[in-house]
This record gives structure tokens, sequence and C-alpha cells, in this order.
């Protein structure tokens, strides 16, 4: 007799292949049998009419604060994750000096929006080493799988203190001591590193993530530590500027250790075919024997603009700044007045700086979000649209919408990947065979944006809901969410229902599967706040054999783990 077996199920495999009806027997913390008819459990789940999928493989998350006091990692936990992979863009918490946590923590609140309040509060430190760190997230019970990766940043303010906070130039005997930090964290268990080359990412006091500018020396120096080590991937955050440089750097970096590097591609709204060339360079790269993988988004990189969020076209209008410290309440009545009204359009102000300008102000590219969300809006639905139609000025129609809903009405704003109005260069880059799905962010950017939804986004968007564009095949999506991402990072024991395989998978009822209008929680540390957003539909998410979700509600069961290294089955 099996010890749970997931009864007459529509199985997508993570394969590729197409749905099939089938149950999943499981053993222990295995699968033992994916067919018809496979024998009794002591436990058996009836999925009739459900889809079977494995546990989705979230590569892409920032959860490197939060995993140290939340075992379910919400909100990917609600989204059927059953392993996250931390450690991104460069950024994290280990190594650290003894009394230079605090630096670490405002790099992570300045690049990745995550209160330092609530890392300063929730963050139990114990560490120094990153194999220390590792010691410390192990011994912890969740509900998921997590990996992390050995951060740049971290790494450099470790060997060079504050030369390596500033981006001074690494001497050959600094290389030589991060590469020896790096190696440190693989042998431990560290599934790669990371770097940061975007000028969009500074710390909370302005300063560029150590590492945006480190030489090409450096980074071949550190990547050797992966190729004395025999794994690890390097993951990149870049502007791609020059593209000959950036891509050059990393050619030289995977022919020399043999390891995979990925790197985050999205279209932009300033040079909207670049993706097309990079997208061709890796393949070119490839047929050299180069290994590197464009990691792509299934939605583009969006603002939510509210009252409660980060930002919003009036955040430095004289009129707002006066009441933006009160209660939302308290602002909402205020903002309903004619008085606050007048103060707030009538007196913008008299420039407004360039960032400000780009995504706050730019009214065509600005749309009502909606409940249920719309990710894909077509023009005529903008606030500018809506201002034309309706003999209002842009201002007005978005004073008036963040007034909706209590003032909890959100306003998207794409910002990479909607440079055309629609979602078909992101299907093009989604269906590419060397592009892996990434990039949900999941923990961070808790006051702007929350894609961590973005795994269930595909099952509702692409497979089902899309009417701009076509649509993608559901066995496509699910083996580019669970066996490709998994394999990218030498987790070969996931992603595939199959014999041998871990007995990851989620039960899903696709006709009811549904993602809600995210919301301003107030629920981190030191009530500190972030975007959520509730889904459902899944019936039941399993790790390793155990259920830990049933009808989105946690079972109390934590069967997840740290994991050390490339996994085999």
């Amino acid at each position: 007799m099996h010890d749970l077996v997931i009864r007459n199920g529509k199985v997508a495999d993570g394969s590729g292949r197409p749905v099939r009806r089938a149950d999943v027997a499981i053993e222990g913390e295995r699968i033992v049998g994916v067919a018809e008819g496979v024998g009794r459990g002591r436990e058996e789940i009836d999925a009739a009419g459900a889809l079977v999928t494995p546990g989705w493989v979230d590569i892409h998350t920032h959860y490197d604060g939060q995993v140290t006091w939340d075992p379910y990692l919400t909100p990917s936990g609600w989204n059927g994750v059953t392993t996250a992979v931390m450690g991104n863009c460069g950024v994290g918490f280990a190594p650290v000096r003894p009394g230079r946590e605090d630096y670490l923590i405002q790099l992570m609140e300045g690049v990745e929006d995550i209160p330092g309040s609530a890392l300063a509060e929730g963050i139990a430190w114990g560490w120094e080493s990153f194999p220390e760190y590792l010691d410390a997230l192990e011994k912890m019970p969740r509900a998921l799988d997590v990996g992390t990766q050995v951060p740049h940043g971290a790494v450099r303010a470790y060997v060079m203190g504050e030369r390596g906070a500033h981006n001074d130039e690494a001497t050959p005997q600094d290389i030589a001591a991060m590469a020896e930090v790096v190696f440190e964290g693989l042998e431990a268990g560290a599934l790669g590193f990371s770097t940061s080359r975007t000028v969009l990412h500074r710390a909370k006091d302005g300063e560029l993530v150590p590492g945006t500018s480190a030489s090409t020396d450096e980074l071949l120096g550190i990547g050797a530590a992966l190729a004395r080590a025999g794994h690890g991937v390097v993951e990149v955050a870049s502007d791609m500027f020059p593209e000959e440089r950036e891509l050059g750097w990393m050619r030289d970096l995977s022919r020399q250790t043999g390891r995979t590097v990925t790197f985050g591609l999205l279209q932009n709204d300033i040079e909207p075919t670049k993706w097309r060339r990079l997208l061709e360079a890796t393949e070119e790269l490839a047929a050299q024997g180069c290994d590197i993988r464009p990691q792509i988004a299934a939605r583009p990189a969006g603002m939510l603009f509210g009252l409660e969020s980060s930002l919003h076209p009036f955040v430095v209008h004289r009129g707002y700044r006066a009441i933006a410290e009160k209660p939302l309440a308290e602002r909402l009545a205020a903002m309903r007045t004619p008085e606050v009204r007048r103060s707030i359009l009538g007196d913008p102000p008299a420039k407004l700086p360039p960032i400000l300008l780009s995504m706050a102000a730019n009214f065509e590219r600005m749309y009502p979000l909606g409940d249920p969300p719309d990710y894909e809006p077509g023009p005529e639905k903008s606030i500018a649209a809506i201002a034309r139609k309706s003999g209002r000025t842009n201002e007005e129609v978005a004073y008036d919408q963040l007034l909706e809903e209590d003032g909890r009405a959100l306003i998207y704003r794409p910002f990479l990947g909607y440079s055309d109005g629609n979602f078909d260069v992101l299907r093009e880059l989604m269906v590419h065979p060397r592009t892996v799905f990434g990039l949900s962010d999941g923990g961070a950017h808790c006051g702007l944006i929350c894609d961590a939804s973005v795994p269930t986004f595909l099952l509702t968007h692409w497979a089902r809901d899309r009417v701009r564009g076509e649509r993608i095949p559901v066995e496509f999506l699910v083996h580019a969410q669970t066996r490709r991402t998994a394999e990218l990072f030498g987790l070969h024991d996931r992603g595939l229902l199959a014999p041998g395989m871990l007995a990851d998978l989620n039960v899903i009822d696709e006709d009811r599967l549904r993602i809600h209008r995210p919301r301003m929680a107030r629920d981190l540390p030191a009530g500190g706040r972030r975007l959520l957003q509730d889904v459902e539909g899944y019936r039941t998410t399993v790790k390793r054999g155990v259920p830990t979700y049933c009808d989105g509600e946690p079972t109390g069961r934590l069967p997840g783990r740290l994991i050390r290294g490339p996994q085999t089955t």
C-alpha cells in the first residue's frame, strides 16, 4: 500500500508531454508510480477534474531575510511554489562582518524595497560566513525547499570593507580572497553566485550595489571558484550596456569554467528591439559551446501605484506631501475635499525628477488595474484614453482612480516588457528554447511590485484567459516552470512527475483558479508593509510527499529543507 495516492487527475508531468489522465503514487518523499490504477494509498486525494503538476520551482526570489522567520515564504507558498531559489541580484545577508549587519540591510532595502525595519527586527543574526548562514537556515522547519546563491555585494563588502562597498577596483589579492569566500559557500551548498551590474540597483544610501562596475578580471577570478567547485550558476542583473562587454565576460566565464550564466532579459522602452539582438547573440554563443541563458518574465515588470504604495503620480505634489504621513482613512477623507483636491491638482511641481517623469507621469502607459487584475490592457484602457473620452485631465482621472475602493484601488504601470502595448514579445521570449522563466522577485519590492503570483498567472492568463493574442499550451507552461527551472540549477530530483522523483506537486482546480487584486498588508516584523495577492483554486500542494496546503490553508506540516548543492534522483 502506498503512503499517498493522487487519484484520477489530469497530469501535466513537467516533461512537456501532453496532459494525460493518471494517478500518482507516493511512498515516503518519492514518487513511485504515475499511471492509471496504481493501487491503494493510506491517504488518498481525489483529483477528479483537476490538473496535477509538479510543484513550481521559482528560481528568482529575494526571501534571504524572510526565510529566517517565515516557514511558508508567503506569498510564494500560496502559489504552489515548492522550491525557491534566493540570493539573486548580488544582494543577501552572508557573509557579514560582525557589526556590519546594518550595511547589508540597507543594501537589500534600497535594491529590493524590503522594509529595513522588518529585516532588522525579523532576522536573528547568528552567522558570519556563508556556510554558517546555511547552517542557520537548515535548523528552521519550513513548508518548501529553499536554495541560495552567494551574493557579490555581500562578498565584496566582507572582503574589501569600505573599498568594496564603494565599488573601488579590486586588487589581485582582493579577487583571490573573494574567490575563496565564494568557493567556501559553494562547497557548503550554495547553488551559485549572483551579481548586479545595473544602475537601477542602489542601496538606501544611494550607492550602487558592490560589484556593479567590477572588472572582467574580478568576474573571471570569482568564476574560477565555480570551476573549482564543479557546480553552480552565475546569475546576473545587468543593463547589458555596452552589449559587447557584457556578453564578452559572460562568454569567457562560461567557456573557461563550463558553468551556466543566466541574465535577466526584458524589453525596454528606450530600445524596444534590443532584446532580440541579445537573444540571437545567446544562440550564437550556444553554437560556440557557451551556456548563457536569458532569464525572462511571464508578465511585464510593472509598478502598482496606490495611496499605500511607495509611488504614485502625486507623491511630490506639495498639497499631497502635506497629508502624506496621515493614516489612509484620514488621507482619503482629506483628498475628497475640494480644498485638498485643488491644492494637489492645482499646484504641480515645476519640474519632476527624471525617474518620476518617466514612471509616474506617463499616463498613456498607466491603467486601472481592476479586480480581477488586467495585466494586458489595451490602449483604450489607459488613464490618458479615459481622460480624453471623459473630458477630464490625465491628473484628474488618476486622482479619482486612487480614491476608489476606499483608497485601495491600484494603477498599473508596466515599464519593462510592454513597449508594444501587448504580450506578443513576452510570448516569443517564453517559448524560445534557450530562455528560462524567472524574475518573479518573490519577497521583494514590497511597496510597488507584486509578482510572486506569476507561476499561477501562467495557468490563468497564458493557458486559459488571454484574449489579445495566442495562448500557450498548459503542458509547455508547466514544463517551463518546473523541470526547466529545476535543471538550470542542477536540481535533477524535482520538476517532473515520474518514479524516483521528489513528490512535490500541485492539485489545481483550473476553472476556479484566480488571482485577486493585490492588497497592502502590514504583516512583516515591526509592522512592515508589503503588497500581497490572494489566490484561489489550489486544492492541494504536496511537498516531499506531505500535503502542506489544502484549499489554500496551511496544514501545519513542514517537510521542506535547505537545498545544499546539485541534487540527483
